[in-house]
């Protein structure tokens, strides 16, 4: 894709002089663009940009996109009081396998935990072709320190310091730098693993240590093993990254302290992201949901299924009562990363995923033609047919893109479409075109069932929330397949991963498996949430949230005896309390409860610190806008004329029926036959079926 930046101001305009405000810059860095949102938290105005990334240091572009915001706000960087970031440094880090070299400290005996691992194969995986994938630390970088405590906590070998020191020296040999130790029952008392983080530490400095007990203090050791070595192999180049950026930020004359998105959809300063870097693993997606959440509420809108789509993924989310559902079950690439984490799905399917012919069956995804050389249609040389190119092809798109900054090359996407597609399975080039849309919402309705029918929701219970780049190009087509009647595309569709920084509230969580899984008690049990939640207040006054502002629940991770995974309910001081809410949920999710005794897993505390909420802007009434253009656009149902408006003079109250296209700079929204639209106040366009 060309480089290009985006400038974009469809907010009110303010009387308030911009050396008088005081503003907050969300900025979410993806693979190909970094998305830049500047507000004016006393009004709601906002400036946004697009610039390129650069992934050979990601904090140049921060920097390049925070400055063309300023400049179109006519603001100084000493204006800024807040800074919140999205990255996916972490992220690309553990799915390109190129974090620190580490090693692993376990007790003596249990070095295979990686190897041995789970039984269970992906779901999609052939069940005679999967292999394992590659463990993330060798057997030859895996270390033994003498030691053992029982699951109950109690030392039954006490640790020898000399077989540690035996550990150091040959990490010092293996020229690691980072060292992940992870003891069998370190969750159940953690004297043993301190201290071994603590000798580690004094005999090699400069190497990154954590200790899984800072990590992920539960039970289940190859997962906590896993968590703890993904944290420590990317601790080094996260570290590295966010010094780079708060010097440059500096260097601005920002002063606002730096908050970086967790992957739980809340933010955390920068030195709770250096002790854990592994939580901000899916930072850019949670931005999207938290964004999602606060645009649907500003349309009095609390049931969505969110469907961020990009140029190689869609991600998938379902909000229930305005209340963002977490998981620790979650995975990044090939492993699963059981830290809290917002509950999303994510499939191959983007503007990007080629389409190809195999043994005379049409796939579409998960290759993707990425942004260089990208989809054909880009004219970068690129020659594989997209589903950005099926778009161009049926007349979805404008000529350009970006306010006229990218020019696509609809001959190009056409030859595409007819050599990859329509030629091979004889069809005539708009059918082929359908033919790869189509596959490619069915992907993505698949996921959307993950998310929805296998939680025990109806989908058709629920508002469908598109954006991404591609997301608004989908949306009606998702929501026919699943039976939705009503889409809402936000105001700022392609950015709204930067936009739902601004809304994000400061987040951790803090949780401890009991030293023995059985019936709960309420007095143990209500001990160790009184840990817990005073570990969660030193958390809150370390960012220095005032105590109105801290906000604390409860969380209890039950299952029924011999059962191999746990449902995490409401914990309120009641363990009766808490075993109803789990055999409600049991029937909710599985359809059925069991006569069998219920045990009490882990105890979880959510600390939250809220933050300002930030001003939604209401946009002014207006008439009904003259069309732009009008353009063919090919149907299932066949050819139309179809008007093209600008969604930037479409006014509150506006109404159309479909087809009809929407362009903004960010995003494309396609309103087909059979659908109503309607502008609200706040700025979405709400669209029926019907």
């Amino acid at each position: 894709m060309p480089s290009s930046d985006m400038p974009s101001s469809n907010m009110p305009s303010s009387n308030m002089r911009p050396s008088d405000m005081r503003l907050s810059v969300a900025i979410d860095i993806g693979g190909t663009f970094t998305d830049v949102t500047l507000q004016d938290a006393a009004t709601g105005r906002a400036w946004r940009a697009k610039t390129p990334s650069v992934p050979a240091d990601p904090s140049r572009a921060f920097i390049t996109g925070m400055r063309l915001a300023l400049a179109q706000a006519g603001a100084e960087a000493s204006a800024i009081a807040r800074v919140l970031h999205g990255t996916t440094v972490a992220t690309n880090l553990i799915l390109e396998g190129k974090g620190a070299e580490t090693a692993l400290v376990t007790t003596a005996g249990f070095r295979h935990v990686l190897d041995i691992g789970r039984q269970d194969i992906p779901r999609r995986a052939n069940l005679y072709a999967w292999r394992k994938p590659r463990r993330p630390v060798p057997a030859s970088r895996v270390l033994e320190v003498t030691e053992r405590i029982g699951p109950g906590g109690t030392v039954l070998t006490p640790l020898d310091e000399a077989s540690v020191t035996q550990a150091a020296e040959a990490c010092r040999k293996l020229g690691v730098r980072a060292v992940a130790v992870c003891l069998l029952h370190g969750f159940a008392n953690p004297m043993h693993e301190q201290r071994v983080a603590e000798m580690l530490r004094a005999a090699l400095p400069g190497v990154a240590v954590t200790a899984s007990v800072d990590v992920l203090p539960v039970v289940r050791e190859y997962e906590r093993t896993l968590a703890t070595i993904l944290n420590a192999s990317v601790m080094p180049a996260v570290s590295t990254y966010v010094g780079r950026l708060a010097e440059r930020l500096a260097a601005e004359g920002v002063a606002a302290p730096l908050l970086l998105m967790q992957s739980n959809g809340g933010v955390a300063g920068v030195a709770t992201i250096r002790r854990a870097p592994a939580v901000t693993a899916l930072s850019g997606p949670a931005a999207g949901v938290v964004g999602a959440r606060a645009v649907a509420a500003a349309a009095g809108i609390g049931d969505i299924i969110t469907v961020d789509i990009g140029g190689t993924s869609a991600d998938i989310s379902l909000i229930k009562d305005g209340r963002i559902g977490l998981t620790q079950s979650g995975r990044v690439g090939e492993w699963p990363l059981p830290l809290p984490m917002v509950d999303m799905v994510t499939v191959g399917a983007g503007g990007g995923s080629i389409a190809r012919i195999a043994d005379g069956t049409l796939s579409v995804g998960p290759a993707s033609a990425g942004a260089d050389p990208g989809p054909a249609c880009y004219g970068n040389g690129g020659i594989a047919a997209t589903v950005t190119d099926a778009h161009v092809v049926l007349g979805h798109l404008p000529p350009a893109l970006l306010g006229g900054r990218m020019r696509l090359d609809p001959a190009a996407a056409e030859a595409a479409i007819r050599r990859e597609v329509a030629a091979p399975l004889g069809l005539d080039l708009h059918a082929a075109a359908r033919g790869v849309l189509a596959i490619a919402d069915s992907n993505m309705v698949g996921a959307i069932r993950v998310v929805s029918v296998e939680r025990g929701h109806d989908p058709r219970d629920f508002t469908l929330v598109p954006f991404g780049g591609a997301g608004p190009l989908h949306g009606t087509a998702l929501a026919e397949l699943l039976g939705i009647s009503t889409v809402l595309i936000p105001p700022a569709p392609g950015v709204l991963c930067a936009e739902g920084l601004l809304g994000a509230d400061l987040k951790a969580e803090f949780h401890r498996t009991l030293p023995r899984a059985g019936k709960p008690d309420d007095v143990a049990a209500n001990a160790l949430v009184a840990v817990l939640r005073a570990e969660a207040e030193a958390w809150l006054a370390e960012e220095q949230v005032m105590p109105a502002d801290r906000v604390y629940e409860t969380v209890a991770l039950m299952r029924y005896e011999g059962q191999g995974g746990e449902l995490a309910v409401p914990w309120e001081n009641v363990a009766a309390t808490a075993v109803s809410a789990f055999r409600a949920a049991h029937q909710a999710l599985y359809g059925f409860t069991m006569d069998v005794a219920v045990e009490l897993v882990t105890l979880r505390v959510e600390a939250t610190g809220r933050m300002p909420a930030p001003v939604m802007p209401r946009i002014a009434a207006a008439a009904m806008p003259a069309a732009d253009d009008m353009r063919q656009v090919h149907f299932a149902g066949g050819t139309m004329a179809t008007p093209v408006f600008d969604r930037e003079k479409l006014g509150a109250g506006t109404k159309f029926a479909g087809p009809a296209i929407v362009t903004q700079l960010d995003a494309t929204t396609l309103v087909p036959p059979g659908w109503r639209a309607e502008v609200h106040s706040s700025g979405a366009m709400v669209l029926r079926h019907g």
